[in-house]
C-alpha cells in the first residue's frame, strides 16, 4: 500500500529516501486519480528498493502542489536526490510509467 506524504513530512521523506521518490498528486472523488493508484500499486513490488512511490492528498495539502504549480489531476512527481526532476509522462499503463522511470 502506497504511504501518504503531507506538506509537513514532505522534505524529510524524500530528502531521506535514498533513492528516488515517485509522487501521485491526487484528491478524493477524481476517477483518473483511483486508477492511477492502482496501477501504482501494482508497480510497487517491481521497484522496490529502487523507487519510493507516495501520494499526496491535494485537498488536505497546498503547500507542495503550489511549489510545483499542480493544475491537472492525476499528476506524478519524480524526485531524485531529495530534490524535483521532472514530471512523468505516459500515465494511466504499467508499462509506460516504468519506461519513465528509467529515463534520466
Amino acid at each position: 500500500m502506497m504511504r501518504d506524504v503531507t506538506d509537513r513530512d514532505f522534505d524529510h521523506v524524500v530528502e531521506q529516501a535514498g533513492l528516488p521518490v515517485l509522487v501521485e498528486f491526487w484528491r478524493p472523488g477524481c476517477g483518473g486519480c483511483r486508477a492511477l493508484m492502482r496501477v501504482l500499486e501494482k508497480i510497487e513490488p517491481d521497484v522496490n528498493g529502487k523507487v519510493l512511490i507516495v501520494k499526496m492528498n491535494v485537498e488536505e495539502n497546498f503547500q507542495i502542489p503550489a511549489e510545483l504549480e499542480v493544475s491537472v489531476l492525476p499528476v506524478l512527481a519524480l524526485y531524485r536526490q531529495g530534490r524535483f526532476e521532472r514530471f512523468i509522462g505516459g500515465l494511466g499503463t504499467r508499462e509506460e510509467i516504468l519506461k519513465q522511470l528509467w529515463l534520466t
